[in-house]
């Protein structure tokens, strides 16, 4: 089975009557901070070294074969890092876990590898962190990446999952703030192996 090519489709026209509209920035940020989404570490070493940042853009793709994809500034060091490494770790985050993501998200002060100096972690088999404590972890090797506008979209094939010691209780981000997220009572945690 060959992969089919990516889709080009054709700009809008940016004048005329016919222009596409524009939205701002601050509009655009506003909209998405309405989106609730999961907590990530997402970390990653190898010949770049080790590095770590806070995520909330990544999502699942496909199963067959289980692959995800997290988005990152293309500027950002951490992100020259991960491309050169070729392995990431998604480490999702429970939720009394927010001042490892305010750690992970430069917001400490703390940068480069001292990020991991205060939490136990252990290697994943790409070399990658695994977070102790994380609600789950997915150890995946980088297979693509995609450059739109300032952000690059890394998809990771999943190469293993390790699953957190049981709680249940997620840490999102919503409104600009942390929220932790109880499961529903007698909610299964999915974990079947692996």
């Amino acid at each position: 089975m060959t992969e089919p090519e990516p889709a080009a489709f054709p700009a809008p026209p940016t004048s005329g009557e016919n222009a596409a509209p524009s939205v701002d920035r601050a509009a655009f940020r506003g909209a998405m901070s309405r989106l609730a989404a999961a907590v990530s570490v997402v970390t990653s070493d190898g010949p770049a070294g080790r590095v770590g940042f806070t995520a909330s853009a990544v999502c699942s793709v496909t199963d067959a074969p289980p692959t995800i994809l997290v988005c990152m500034n293309a500027a950002s060091a951490q992100n020259a890092a991960l491309v050169t490494n070729g392995v990431m770790c998604v480490n999702t985050l429970c939720g009394h876990q927010a001042a490892l993501s305010a750690r992970f998200a430069g917001q400490t002060g703390v940068t480069g590898a001292a990020r991991f100096d205060a939490h136990p972690h252990s290697v994943a088999a790409t070399g990658a962190p695994v977070l102790a404590d994380a609600l789950v972890s997915l150890d995946c090797r980088i297979e693509r990446i995609v450059r739109i506008g300032t952000h690059d979209v890394i998809f990771g094939r999943v190469e293993a999952i390790v699953h957190g010691p049981g709680e249940v209780e997620s840490l999102v981000y919503f409104g600009r703030g942390y929220h932790r997220l109880p499961a529903t009572p007698g909610e299964s945690t999915g974990q079947s192996g692996g």
